[in-house]
């Protein structure tokens, strides 16, 4: 864990440049999921479309949650939002509609929000980019979520299999591909632990790795 988490709380220090990141990943998104397509076709626009439609609803409904809770909406719950309405419908932009991309978007940052303000608070894990809470848990609700909504009956392409045989492949997938990574990714940072170390001393840390790597720092006071 970083130091003081999670006795203290730790904001991001430049909030135009999160809401600039923010904006470039989400253009940048049109391109990854439309591109899949390989070709400038409907199944392109289509894909650019509920990507455009999910991110739109993801930051909404981050913005909904936290007004309510909260009783204001901030910058960065908006971008969040975003980010986990793009993380969802990656896995479905090639096979839903504009009406599954309204579900999926809604549905994963109603899932990421309680995963990084309940969950993450209950357990104090050290998740300072909010990865696992966004990513992986958007990530795996659009892939559940497109056995629902690739049915043409709810603006899908439609698939070979029913609903619920569907829905089990894409139970396994999801499971499968959690279970590897989570086996890998142990593999790497105790290989990373043993061999050049996966944590930088606590005087650097205090002091900032910019003075350290670097040799100065971005702000001076």
């Amino acid at each position: 864990k970083r130091q003081d988490y999670p006795k203290k709380q730790i904001l991001p220090h430049n909030l135009p440049m999160t809401v600039t990141g923010a904006g470039m990943l989400w253009v940048g998104w049109f391109g990854f999921n439309g591109g899949s397509a390989l070709g400038a076709n409907g199944d392109a626009a289509m894909a650019i479309l509920v990507t455009h439609i999910s991110a739109s609803c993801g930051a909404l409904g981050w913005m909904v949650l936290e007004w309510r809770k909260a009783g204001k909406p901030s910058v960065l719950g908006i971008a969040t939002g975003s980010i986990a309405g793009l993380a969802a419908i990656t896995p479905a932009s090639g096979s839903v509609g504009p009406l599954g991309a309204v579900v999926i978007g809604f549905a994963s940052t109603g899932l990421c929000y309680w995963m990084c303000t309940t969950i993450k608070s209950k357990y104090r894990y050290d998740d300072s980019l909010d990865v696992f809470g966004v990513h992986g848990v958007g990530g795996f609700v659009g892939t559940i979520l497109v056995a629902v909504f690739v049915s043409k009956s709810l603006g899908g392409k439609g698939g070979d299999l029913t609903m619920m045989k569907q829905l089990g492949v894409q139970l396994f997938a999801g499971v499968s591909v959690a279970v590897y990574t989570l086996i890998i990714s142990y593999v790497i940072l105790k290989v990373l632990q043993k061999t050049i170390g996966l944590r930088v001393s606590d005087q650097d840390e205090i002091g900032g790795l910019d003075l350290n790597s670097h040799g100065e720092s971005a702000y001076n006071d």
